[in-house]
Protein backbone atom coordinates (compact mmCIF):
# COMPACT_ATOMS: atom_id res chain seq x y z
CA UNK A 1 0.00 0.00 0.00
CA UNK A 2 1.82 3.46 -0.60
CA UNK A 3 0.26 5.44 2.59
CA UNK A 4 0.68 9.37 2.60
CA UNK A 5 1.64 10.39 6.14
CA UNK A 6 1.71 13.98 7.52
CA UNK A 7 4.33 14.80 11.06
CA UNK A 8 6.14 12.18 9.23
CA UNK A 9 9.96 13.24 11.04
CA UNK A 10 8.10 13.83 13.99
CA UNK A 11 8.21 11.60 17.43
CA UNK A 12 5.54 9.43 16.92
CA UNK A 13 5.24 9.74 12.36
CA UNK A 14 9.36 8.60 12.35
CA UNK A 15 8.56 5.50 13.94
CA UNK A 16 5.12 4.82 11.98
CA UNK A 17 7.03 5.52 8.76
CA UNK A 18 9.52 2.82 9.87
CA UNK A 19 6.99 0.48 11.02
CA UNK A 20 5.33 1.07 7.62
CA UNK A 21 8.34 0.09 5.58
CA UNK A 22 9.60 -2.83 7.32
CA UNK A 23 6.13 -4.06 6.69
CA UNK A 24 6.30 -3.40 3.40
CA UNK A 25 4.24 -0.37 2.57
CA UNK A 26 5.81 2.40 0.54
CA UNK A 27 5.31 5.79 2.12
CA UNK A 28 4.85 9.30 0.84
CA UNK A 29 5.85 12.15 3.66
CA UNK A 30 4.84 15.76 3.86
CA UNK A 31 7.71 17.71 4.43
CA UNK A 32 7.72 21.44 5.24
CA UNK A 33 11.21 22.04 5.32
CA UNK A 34 14.90 20.92 3.91
CA UNK A 35 15.90 18.66 6.84
CA UNK A 36 12.25 16.84 7.25
CA UNK A 37 12.63 16.02 3.76
CA UNK A 38 16.52 14.71 3.95
CA UNK A 39 15.15 12.65 6.94
CA UNK A 40 12.31 11.62 5.13
CA UNK A 41 14.62 10.42 1.91
CA UNK A 42 17.01 8.79 4.78
CA UNK A 43 14.26 6.91 6.35
CA UNK A 44 13.30 5.15 2.48
CA UNK A 45 10.49 7.23 2.36
CA UNK A 46 9.48 9.76 -0.55
CA UNK A 47 8.57 12.96 -0.13
CA UNK A 48 5.96 15.81 -0.65
CA UNK A 49 6.75 19.17 0.00
CA UNK A 50 3.83 21.63 2.09
CA UNK A 51 2.47 21.99 5.40
CA UNK A 52 -0.68 22.17 6.75
CA UNK A 53 -1.76 24.88 5.78
CA UNK A 54 -1.95 24.25 2.17
CA UNK A 55 -4.77 22.01 1.21
CA UNK A 56 -3.81 21.17 -2.40
CA UNK A 57 -0.92 19.89 -0.96
CA UNK A 58 -2.64 17.62 1.48
CA UNK A 59 -5.57 17.18 -1.39
CA UNK A 60 -2.57 15.70 -3.98
CA UNK A 61 -1.04 13.36 -1.14
CA UNK A 62 -4.04 11.91 -0.62
CA UNK A 63 -5.09 10.93 -4.41
CA UNK A 64 -1.49 9.48 -4.83
CA UNK A 65 -2.31 7.14 -2.37
CA UNK A 66 -4.05 4.29 -1.12
CA UNK A 67 -4.27 5.68 2.06
CA UNK A 68 -3.53 8.35 4.78
CA UNK A 69 -1.76 8.82 7.98
CA UNK A 70 -2.59 11.85 9.98
CA UNK A 71 -0.29 12.73 12.61
CA UNK A 72 1.15 16.28 12.24
CA UNK A 73 -0.36 18.99 15.01
CA UNK A 74 0.89 21.94 15.95
CA UNK A 75 2.41 23.26 19.36
CA UNK A 76 0.01 23.21 22.42
CA UNK A 77 1.46 26.37 23.45
CA UNK A 78 -0.75 28.04 20.65
CA UNK A 79 -3.94 25.34 20.61
CA UNK A 80 -6.52 27.23 18.80
CA UNK A 81 -4.13 27.82 15.69
CA UNK A 82 -3.10 23.94 16.18
CA UNK A 83 -6.81 22.95 15.91
CA UNK A 84 -7.28 25.50 13.21
CA UNK A 85 -4.70 23.66 10.76
CA UNK A 86 -5.73 20.35 12.31
CA UNK A 87 -9.82 21.08 11.04
CA UNK A 88 -8.66 22.55 7.63
CA UNK A 89 -6.56 18.95 7.07
CA UNK A 90 -9.24 17.24 7.79
CA UNK A 91 -11.25 18.75 5.46
CA UNK A 92 -8.91 19.09 2.60
CA UNK A 93 -8.46 14.81 3.09
CA UNK A 94 -12.08 14.59 3.56
CA UNK A 95 -12.86 16.15 -0.26
CA UNK A 96 -9.80 13.98 -1.97
CA UNK A 97 -10.63 10.41 -0.26
CA UNK A 98 -14.78 10.83 -0.25
CA UNK A 99 -16.13 7.98 -2.09
CA UNK A 100 -12.26 6.28 -2.13
CA UNK A 101 -12.87 3.76 0.00
CA UNK A 102 -9.58 4.27 0.93
CA UNK A 103 -8.30 3.86 4.74
CA UNK A 104 -7.95 7.67 6.94
CA UNK A 105 -6.32 6.93 10.21
CA UNK A 106 -5.91 10.56 12.52
CA UNK A 107 -4.26 10.50 15.80
CA UNK A 108 -6.37 12.38 18.87
CA UNK A 109 -6.09 11.75 22.35
CA UNK A 110 -8.03 9.45 25.24
CA UNK A 111 -11.25 11.23 26.89
CA UNK A 112 -11.28 11.63 30.69
CA UNK A 113 -14.43 9.93 32.28
CA UNK A 114 -14.97 10.70 36.01
CA UNK A 115 -14.91 7.40 37.99
CA UNK A 116 -13.52 4.92 35.39
CA UNK A 117 -11.45 4.09 33.15
CA UNK A 118 -12.11 5.73 29.38
CA UNK A 119 -12.95 3.40 27.08
CA UNK A 120 -12.83 3.06 22.93
CA UNK A 121 -16.96 3.41 23.00
CA UNK A 122 -16.48 6.64 24.86
CA UNK A 123 -16.96 10.14 23.00
CA UNK A 124 -14.23 13.02 22.96
CA UNK A 125 -15.98 16.35 24.87
CA UNK A 126 -16.28 18.45 21.81
CA UNK A 127 -16.75 21.80 24.09
CA UNK A 128 -14.42 23.35 26.39
CA UNK A 129 -10.37 24.08 25.47
CA UNK A 130 -9.46 20.75 23.89
CA UNK A 131 -12.79 20.42 22.22
CA UNK A 132 -11.61 21.65 18.95
CA UNK A 133 -10.19 18.05 18.92
CA UNK A 134 -13.51 16.01 19.83
CA UNK A 135 -14.86 18.00 16.77
CA UNK A 136 -12.05 17.05 14.68
CA UNK A 137 -12.46 13.22 15.37
CA UNK A 138 -16.27 13.42 14.95
CA UNK A 139 -15.60 14.73 11.54
CA UNK A 140 -13.31 11.97 10.27
CA UNK A 141 -15.43 9.09 12.00
CA UNK A 142 -18.31 11.04 10.31
CA UNK A 143 -16.62 9.76 6.61
CA UNK A 144 -17.57 6.74 7.45
CA UNK A 145 -21.02 7.49 5.74
CA UNK A 146 -19.55 9.27 2.61
CA UNK A 147 -16.89 6.24 1.42
CA UNK A 148 -14.10 6.54 3.63
CA UNK A 149 -12.67 3.61 5.74
CA UNK A 150 -12.07 6.54 8.67
CA UNK A 151 -10.63 6.22 12.19
CA UNK A 152 -9.33 7.61 15.26
CA UNK A 153 -6.17 6.16 16.90
CA UNK A 154 -6.45 7.96 20.43
CA UNK A 155 -3.16 8.65 22.05
CA UNK A 156 -2.53 8.75 25.40
CA UNK A 157 -1.11 11.39 27.82
CA UNK A 158 2.32 10.22 27.76
CA UNK A 159 4.02 8.62 24.83
CA UNK A 160 7.26 7.70 25.15
CA UNK A 161 11.00 6.17 23.96
CA UNK A 162 14.44 5.93 25.17
CA UNK A 163 15.72 9.21 24.75
CA UNK A 164 12.92 11.05 23.29
CA UNK A 165 10.47 13.57 24.38
CA UNK A 166 7.27 11.84 27.06
CA UNK A 167 4.63 13.88 26.98
CA UNK A 168 2.97 15.27 29.47
CA UNK A 169 6.06 13.27 31.29
CA UNK A 170 8.33 15.70 29.97
CA UNK A 171 6.64 18.70 31.00
CA UNK A 172 7.28 17.02 34.67
CA UNK A 173 10.74 16.82 33.88
CA UNK A 174 11.47 20.25 32.31
CA UNK A 175 9.49 21.96 35.05
CA UNK A 176 11.22 19.99 37.85
CA UNK A 177 14.35 21.18 36.17
CA UNK A 178 13.68 24.54 36.19
CA UNK A 179 12.31 24.53 40.03
CA UNK A 180 14.10 22.24 41.77
CA UNK A 181 11.37 20.17 42.86
CA UNK A 182 9.68 17.54 41.12
CA UNK A 183 6.44 18.33 41.22
CA UNK A 184 2.52 16.98 40.71
CA UNK A 185 -0.73 18.81 41.51
CA UNK A 186 -3.08 18.43 44.16
CA UNK A 187 -2.56 14.73 46.00
CA UNK A 188 -1.56 13.35 42.54
CA UNK A 189 -3.53 10.70 42.53
CA UNK A 190 -4.69 11.46 39.14
CA UNK A 191 -3.66 9.04 36.73
CA UNK A 192 -2.37 9.17 33.23
CA UNK A 193 -2.38 6.47 30.84
CA UNK A 194 0.98 6.02 28.38
CA UNK A 195 2.57 4.10 25.76
CA UNK A 196 6.01 3.07 24.32
CA UNK A 197 5.97 4.91 21.20
CA UNK A 198 6.85 1.85 19.14
CA UNK A 199 3.97 0.19 20.48
CA UNK A 200 1.61 3.02 18.79
CA UNK A 201 3.37 2.90 15.61
CA UNK A 202 2.33 -0.90 15.21
CA UNK A 203 -0.99 -0.18 16.31
CA UNK A 204 -1.38 2.68 13.53
CA UNK A 205 -0.26 0.29 10.71
CA UNK A 206 -2.97 -1.94 12.31
CA UNK A 207 -5.58 0.17 12.30
CA UNK A 208 -4.24 1.28 8.52
CA UNK A 209 -4.27 -2.05 7.29
CA UNK A 210 -7.56 -3.85 9.10
CA UNK A 211 -10.03 -1.47 10.83
CA UNK A 212 -13.33 -1.01 9.60
CA UNK A 213 -15.13 2.39 9.06
CA UNK A 214 -15.84 4.65 12.15
CA UNK A 215 -13.01 2.98 14.26
CA UNK A 216 -11.81 4.38 17.45
CA UNK A 217 -8.91 2.55 19.09
CA UNK A 218 -7.08 3.42 22.04
CA UNK A 219 -3.39 3.08 21.72
CA UNK A 220 -2.80 2.68 25.88
CA UNK A 221 -0.27 0.18 27.14
CA UNK A 222 -0.25 1.71 30.95
CA UNK A 223 -3.92 2.36 32.14
CA UNK A 224 -2.55 5.10 34.32
CA UNK A 225 0.14 5.94 36.61
CA UNK A 226 -0.52 8.50 39.39
CA UNK A 227 1.09 12.14 38.69
CA UNK A 228 2.48 11.15 42.03
CA UNK A 229 4.59 8.05 40.90
CA UNK A 230 5.85 9.72 38.17
CA UNK A 231 7.17 12.44 40.12
CA UNK A 232 8.53 10.47 42.56
CA UNK A 233 10.40 8.48 39.50
CA UNK A 234 11.64 12.18 38.28
CA UNK A 235 12.42 13.39 41.41
CA UNK A 236 15.03 10.32 41.97
CA UNK A 237 16.60 10.20 38.80
CA UNK A 238 17.35 14.29 38.96
CA UNK A 239 17.87 14.05 42.71
CA UNK A 240 15.26 16.47 43.26
CA UNK A 241 12.70 16.90 46.77
CA UNK A 242 8.91 15.59 44.97
CA UNK A 243 6.13 18.30 46.43
CA UNK A 244 3.19 19.58 45.02
CA UNK A 245 3.33 22.68 43.13
CA UNK A 246 0.01 24.67 42.12
CA UNK A 247 -1.59 23.67 38.73
CA UNK A 248 -1.55 27.43 36.68
CA UNK A 249 2.60 27.05 37.10
CA UNK A 250 2.12 24.74 34.23
CA UNK A 251 -0.29 27.19 32.34
CA UNK A 252 -2.77 25.68 29.96
CA UNK A 253 -1.93 22.34 30.77
CA UNK A 254 -2.41 22.67 34.65
CA UNK A 255 -5.93 22.56 33.78
CA UNK A 256 -6.00 19.01 32.62
CA UNK A 257 -3.10 18.02 34.93
CA UNK A 258 -5.82 17.77 37.79
CA UNK A 259 -7.74 15.42 35.97
CA UNK A 260 -8.01 11.87 36.47
CA UNK A 261 -7.94 10.26 33.33
CA UNK A 262 -6.80 6.85 32.64
CA UNK A 263 -7.85 5.02 29.57
CA UNK A 264 -8.08 0.99 28.76
CA UNK A 265 -7.17 -0.20 25.48
CA UNK A 266 -9.10 -3.73 26.13
CA UNK A 267 -11.27 -3.31 22.89
CA UNK A 268 -8.54 -2.78 20.59
CA UNK A 269 -6.48 -5.94 21.67
CA UNK A 270 -9.20 -7.88 21.26
CA UNK A 271 -10.30 -6.18 17.90
CA UNK A 272 -6.41 -5.93 16.46
CA UNK A 273 -4.53 -8.42 18.13
CA UNK A 274 -2.44 -5.70 19.48
CA UNK A 275 -0.53 -6.17 22.69
CA UNK A 276 2.38 -4.12 23.91
CA UNK A 277 5.44 -5.18 24.83
CA UNK A 278 7.77 -2.50 25.01
CA UNK A 279 8.78 -0.61 28.14
CA UNK A 280 6.33 0.80 30.51
CA UNK A 281 6.76 4.75 30.85
CA UNK A 282 7.80 4.43 34.48
CA UNK A 283 10.57 1.73 33.32
CA UNK A 284 11.79 4.09 30.93
CA UNK A 285 11.75 6.87 33.13
CA UNK A 286 13.23 5.00 35.93
CA UNK A 287 15.89 4.48 33.60
CA UNK A 288 16.53 7.78 32.78
CA UNK A 289 15.66 7.50 29.36
CA UNK A 290 14.42 10.77 28.60
CA UNK A 291 16.75 13.58 26.68
CA UNK A 292 19.48 14.97 29.26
Amino acid sequence: MRVFVTGATGGIGSVVVAELIAEGHEVVGLARSDTSAQALTAAGASVLRGDLNNPEALRAGANQSDGVIHLAFGSPNDFPKAIAEETLAVEAFGTALEGSGKPFVIASGTPAVPGRAATEQDPWPTDGPLGGRGRNAQSVLGLAERGVRSAVVRLPRSVHAKGERCGFASVLVDAARRSGVSGYVGDGTQRWPAVHRLDAARLFRLVLEQASPGTVAHAVADEGDTMRSIADVIGRQLDLPVGIIPAESFGFLGIVFGVDQPASSALTRETFGWQPTHPSLLADLEAGNYPA
